[in-house]
């Protein structure tokens, strides 16, 4: 090696570092997910996510005024009478996610407000849409209802709505549906390449989804697919998206790497509960430092090509960067 190139050189002190720094994290481009149940003055902890809850619209108001974020992902807990075989509670003008909207909107006007759209909370079978005869998922009767849940969403103010349900053509439908209805303005936030993963299991307690038989690989991608995962996300920019999204993050950064010099649109990537929790409790048993290697987990996912991360660390990876 010639010794009169040294790269050390540039990493010496905290300043030299800061100033070769190739990715920065700022808390702007972090989304905080956010659980809301029926009723009123209603919280219950999430045992498997420290220090999540899921809060009845009165109180997520309440926690919005003081939320550190810009930027909020809203999903509905219905309780269990609030459950059927479509999911149609879901797609009333009265229905949970729009209440929360409308709560949240009075509370913080000026925040951006995403709403999730997937009816696995809301059907009994906790399948992410209505089943057909043969007891799969019948994806075109399916996109009907995406589309009307997406359509009362906007119409109670969210921003953007984000279909996870991994139906073929949701988005051109959702699109269609919130063009007519006088919503050109609420954007698409896909979730283009969402993978049948191990890691949601902490969000299925939290969100009361887990599927009642069967699983979700049938419309979900399979983790080994990188191409795959690529043509699903163009196919929806194709379709209309605003945004596109990689779910979970970490165990998919080539993914996240990949959409990112495929498309031009603005990537997302979601540090989903498993990713969380793993962090969380690992430091708990003392096995890592917490704040340490959270930051560097959402500066991988940022380096590898997300404009924006949903966590449920933003609030606190929030208050660590403005210190």
């Amino acid at each position: 090696m010639d010794l009169r190139i040294r790269p050390r050189r540039n990493r010496r002190t905290g300043a030299l570092r800061a100033l070769a720094q190739e990715t920065r994290l700022v808390p702007d481009q972090l989304i905080l997910p956010l659980f809301v149940v029926p009723g009123e003055r209603r919280e219950e902890p999430v045992a498997a996510m420290p220090g999540v809850v899921r809060l009845s619209p009165d109180l997520l108001a309440v926690r919005a005024e003081k939320l550190a974020v810009r930027a909020v992902l809203v999903f509905g807990v219905p309780d269990r009478g609030g459950k059927d075989a479509t999911g149609s509670t879901a797609v009333r003008d009265d229905a949970l996610v729009p209440a929360a909207v409308r709560a949240l909107r009075r509370a913080r006007p000026e925040l951006a407000i995403i709403t999730d759209v997937c009816l696995c909370a809301y059907t009994d079978h906790g399948h992410c849409g209505a089943l057909g005869a043969s007891g799969a998922i019948d994806n075109d009767r399916t996109l009907g209802l995406l589309a009307r849940m997406a359509e009362v969403h906007a119409a109670a103010g969210a921003d953007l709505v984000a279909p996870s349900a991994m139906a073929d053509g949701q988005v051109r439908a959702i699109r269609e549906r919130l063009d007519g209805s006088g919503f050109a303005e609420t954007g698409i936030v896909s979730y283009a390449a969402k993978f049948a993963s191990a890691f949601y299991g902490p969000f299925r307690e939290a969100a009361g989804s887990r599927p009642a038989f069967g699983d979700r690989r049938a419309y979900q991608l399979p983790p080994a697919n990188r191409r795959e995962a690529v043509r699903d996300a163009l196919l929806d920019e194709a379709e209309g998206a605003e945004w596109l999204m990689v779910k979970p993050a970490l165990p998919y950064l080539d993914v996240i790497s990949d959409l990112r010099a495929a498309s031009r649109l603005p990537v997302a990537a979601y540090q989903v509960s498993g990713e969380y929790a793993m962090l969380k409790h690992a430091a708990a048993a003392g096995a890592l430092d917490e704040r340490s290697a959270a930051m560097e987990s959402l500066l991988a996912i940022r380096r590898a090509g997300a404009d924006a991360i949903v966590t449920y660390y933003a609030e606190e990876a929030g208050q660590w960067l403005d210190r």
